[in-house]
This record gives C-alpha cells, structure tokens and sequence, in this order.
C-alpha cells in the first residue's frame, strides 16, 4: 500500500470512493509479497499492482463489488494446471488478497489517511488490519505511531486495540512489514485473530566511509536500491558534494566519531549497511572496534585477504572477540570477477541484498524451489 501512498492520499483528500485491494499472504512462488496493493474506485481508475498482471483483471472486479456492498473480504488465487484460462498465478504460487472499501463514512477512511499523512511526512507508523478473524471485523485497521499512539479500532473493544498496537509499534520499530497473532480478546485469549502490519519508515542507511572513486559507485547504486546515502571521510579535500551527487548527505568527519555520534543520537538500526572503503588503519581499526560491537545489519570492509589479516589482528588488540569479528565481511562483496568502481560496487551491492533477505547466492538455475523467497535469513547472518 506504501508504495502508492502519494496517488492514495491525493483520493483520500478528493473524498473518493475506493476498494483497497493487498496481498496478506504468500504461498510458494509469487512476483510480489505482503503489502503489495491495488486500488479500484468507483469508476474503474486503477493505481498499484499486486502480481505483475496475473490476478489484476479479477481483483478489479471484487474492488467493484466491493465498493457496491462495503463488505471487506479475502480471496485467494492460485495455480489450476485443469484450466490454462483460470485466474491465477503462473509460477505457481498462491496468493490470499485482502479487499477493503474505503467509502465516504467508512471507519478505515480516517485511519488510513493518518497513515499516508505520516508515510509522506516523513513519520513512522504503521496501518494493522485484521485479515483472519470474525468476518464482522474483517480490514477493521489501527494507525499505530513510533510513541505507541494509535487511532481507530479493531471492533473488538480497547483491550484488543491496546494488545494490537503494541504487536504493530514493534515491528513498525523494526521497520518491518508483517503479520502479527492475538486473540479477539486481546493477547492470545479469545477466537484467533490475525493482522497485516504495514511499516511506513524511513528507508535503510547505507553509511560508506571513505570518500573514493568506489564510494561514488556505490552511492549510486545503493541510492537506486532505496537506501538513505551517507558518505563520510575526515579529509574535506575528497569529501564534497559534487563528488557524490547520488549521496542524501556527505559528511567531514573522522569515521568512528561520526558512526558513534549516529549511534547515540538513535539513528542506527538492524537495518543500517556499513561499508569501510578507507582502506587505511588509522580511520579502519577504530570505527570497526565501533561498528562490530553494535546491532548493524551490515559491516563490511575494503582491502586484500593479507590487509584483512592484518586488520584482523588490530581488531583483536582492540579486545574484539572472535564472535563480533566473524561479523566483519572482509574482503567485501562477492566475487563477481569485476573490478572497475561499478562492478565493484555491484558485488558489494548483491552481498549486502543477499545478507539482507537470506539468499545463498548461487544461480536460480541450479536451484529447486519457489523463485520468490519470502522468508530470510535475518538480517546480519552470515550467507553460505
């Protein structure tokens, strides 16, 4: 739903009347996960997507109905190998959708426009709706915010709306879309109830220490990817603007100063890539004694087996244990056979994707299973 929130909102405010259409669930293989939406309003104007085009035409249809009845239901389509013309997925997957009218005094309308209000601000929150439980509650929503506010219901009374919220902030905290299970009447007790959580935050830090060619490259192509850019060094001579145009913010400072002063002002998180490309002791040993010692998703560093030898042995003057150096992914990126500031950066790019979803970075072709993974290994893990 997030990623049309801009069109969204601007039918919020034009008080039109719309279906919500979102993937709750993924069985085997699907092109798009939980989250992924498609919105019909009553004259037929369509916005998102939710399959690449395999289920678009049908779920149309249900917004339509849906926006004539005001009845929220989920449908699920899948594979029929007995009917090559059936709605469906062709790569074989299963997808349960979500539809929810959002009409002119419909409870849901308020709660989502709190959300879209924030997502464009530029605030946390997160949008929880119910997708498994008594039909009468069935896309019942909450808006949850980062300090654990929230606004709407869930029809189920203020005990189910505290329980639901406080499942919602934690992953909206995490940054994480999800699913989260309760009971009707709050915590596990009562009829089971399930909600789609929606996280609306702030895009994950991509923070490159060292202001050279390589960190242009990969400025660039973590910008592409949807990160917050940051690039820092403590030499003002290399550390411009003009020379890392892709970055959000380019920063004069020593790097462990820097990373630390991130830290505490609360801006690090389990999402947030560290990549070290100073290729130098002085700047490299005291932000990795930093960045291994704390919660980041990513910690990798530049340089050749025998200057990560090297490195290593520093880092463990520093009283770095075994454990938090096994963290430190070094020589950096996979071993794509590049080696121009690009492909470089490709192959920093693909090992910090791969990290964060789980993948084991072998070819899909010699593969067995679903093409479209949904579920990873966490990410900080080390990949096969």
């Amino acid at each position: 739903m997030l990623d049309i929130a801009g069109e969204l909102r601007a039918w919020c405010a034009a008080q039109r009347e719309f279906a919500l259409a979102t993937v709750v669930a993924v069985s085997g293989s699907a092109p798009r996960g939980p989250g992924a939406s498609l919105a019909v309003d009553a004259g037929g104007t369509a916005l998102g997507s939710l399959s690449g085009g395999c289920v678009e035409s049908a779920v149309h249809e249900i917004c339509l109905d849906a926006i004539a009845s005001g009845e929220s239901g989920v449908h699920r389509f899948g594979y029929s190998d007995d009917d090559a013309f059936a709605v469906g997925l062709t790569c074989g997957g299963v997808l349960d959708v979500l539809v929810t009218p959002v009409r002119g005094q419909d409870p849901v309308r308020p709660v989502l426009g709190s959300v879209l209000d924030a997502a464009l601000g530029g605030d946390r929150a997160a949008f929880a709706r119910v997708v498994t439980g008594p039909p009468r509650q069935l896309g019942r929503a909450l808006a949850v915010h980062a300090d654990g506010s929230y606004e709407g219901g869930l029809g189920g009374g203020a005990e189910l709306d505290r329980a639901a919220a406080r499942q919602a902030r934690a992953l909206l905290l995490a940054g994480r879309t999800g699913t989260a299970e309760l009971g009707t009447a709050g915590g596990l007790c009562g009829q089971p109830l399930t909600l789609l959580v929606e996280s609306a935050a702030e895009p994950p830090r991509l923070i490159v220490y060292g202001a050279i060619d390589f960190a242009s490259a990969l400025a660039r192509i973590g910008a592409f990817l949807g990160h917050r850019v940051t690039v820092c060094d403590a030499r003002p001579v290399f550390t411009t603007p003009a020379r890392f145009p892709e970055a959000d913010e380019v920063i004069v400072d020593w790097p462990h100063r820097h990373l630390a002063a991130e830290w505490e002002a609360g801006r690090l998180d389990s999402r947030t890539a560290v990549c070290v490309l100073t290729h130098d002791a002085k700047f490299d040993v005291p932000l990795l004694a930093l960045a291994l010692r704390l919660p980041l998703g990513y910690i990798g560093a530049m340089g050749s087996r025998r200057t990560h030898g090297e490195r290593a042995a520093r880092l463990r003057g520093e009283g770095i244990t075994e454990r938090e150096l096994a963290r430190l992914r070094s020589p950096i990126g996979l071993d794509l056979g590049g080696g121009t500031p690009e492909e470089t950066a490709l192959a920093i790019a693909a090992e910090l994707t791969a990290v964060r979803n789980g993948g084991s970075v072998l070819p899909l072709a010699g593969l067995a299973g679903p093409v479209h993974r949904r579920v990873g290994a966490p990410f900080g893990t080390k990949v096969p």
